[in-house]
């Protein structure tokens, strides 16, 4: 969606992914250094900054220290205040150490139900298919091991001291029903951070994904953010689409002709044409590739 508009860089939080597995030290501040090499590296001058869940506090302290290198920022989903610092003494500690060691003992079992349990807060409502792919890509991405580690180093973090030294316009995101981080934790962030938008989001989802309704929104307000104002005409008309409507675009943006969106969903090639000229009427389309252009400005079409 943002590589629609922006040259978008992004890495592999150390430990994990593509980034070396087997580290000495995983802690807030390599995480903060980190960031600072790769924009350092990547040569980037000022840029926007977005962090997601534990990514927030490390944009946060990054926007802190260095204000000269953000030009806006925009969190989602995130905390200022770690599992361990919002309060509630020994129960959450123990919460959170039971966290930690239900992913050491588990994480890398045949059967996916350790992660699952993780899944369940990340993507709740997710049709099955896309849980099992997030189960499958977490095992693929970290060790149970450094999974226990992260998360021992996650709820001790406290930036919230540095919340009003951030100087960045800065949007704050956040799903009223995020079983992952507390809504309240997004309200805190962009009350405290001087002059932030906040936009409350209607999701469990921590994470955002296509089929949630509210992800037309977050892709709207994110754009507007960063100065895309050019597509916001997009993102309403996109909006307009009915359920059905919207999942023919999203499969069209993926490539599917008709004969593949009628087996796809079950329909009649008939009906698949009237919904299509439906959507090309709302969107104000004259073809069929002007219509995936403005899915894919929408943040439609990944798959």
């Amino acid at each position: 969606m943002l590589s629609a508009r922006h040259t978008v860089l992004r890495y592999d939080q150390r430990g994990t992914g593509l980034s070396d597995r087997n580290v000495d030290t995983i802690d807030f501040e390599s995480w903060v250094d980190d960031l600072e090499t790769v924009v350092n590296a990547a040569g980037v001058g000022c840029a926007p900054i977005l962090g997601i869940s534990q990514g927030v506090p490390i944009a946060i302290a990054y926007a802190a220290r260095h204000p000269e290198r953000v030009s806006r920022l925009v969190l989602h989903g995130g905390y200022s205040r770690g599992r361990r610092r919002r309060g509630g003494g020994t129960c959450v500690d123990e919460e959170s150490e039971t966290f930690a060691r239900f992913a050491e003992l588990g994480w890398e079992r045949t059967d996916s139900s350790f992660r699952q349990f993780f899944t369940n807060q990340f993507l709740p409502d997710a049709p099955v298919a896309q849980q099992r792919w997030f189960n499958e890509l977490s095992l693929l991405s970290v060790s149970g091991a450094t999974t226990g580690r992260m998360i021992r180093e996650f709820d001790r973090i406290d930036v919230s001291d540095l919340l009003e030294q951030v100087n960045a316009p800065t949007l704050v995101l956040h799903a009223n029903g995020d079983l992952r981080v507390p809504f309240s934790e997004g309200r805190l962030i962009a009350a405290r951070i001087r002059d932030a938008q906040f936009v409350a989001l209607d999701s469990k989802y921590h994470l955002m994904i296509a089929d949630d309704p509210a992800w037309i929104r977050w892709v709207g307000e994110v754009n507007h953010f960063l100065g895309s104002a050019d597509i916001d005409e997009t993102i309403r008309r996109v909006a307009r689409l009915t359920a059905r409507e919207h999942e023919l675009l999203d499969l069209m943006a993926q490539g599917r002709d008709n004969a593949q969106l009628a087996a796809t969903l079950h329909l009649s090639d008939n009906t698949v044409r009237n919904h299509i000229t439906n959507i090309f009427a709302k969107l104000e389309a004259d073809n069929r590739a002007r219509a995936i252009a403005m899915a894919r400005d929408a943040g439609l079409g990944s798959g």
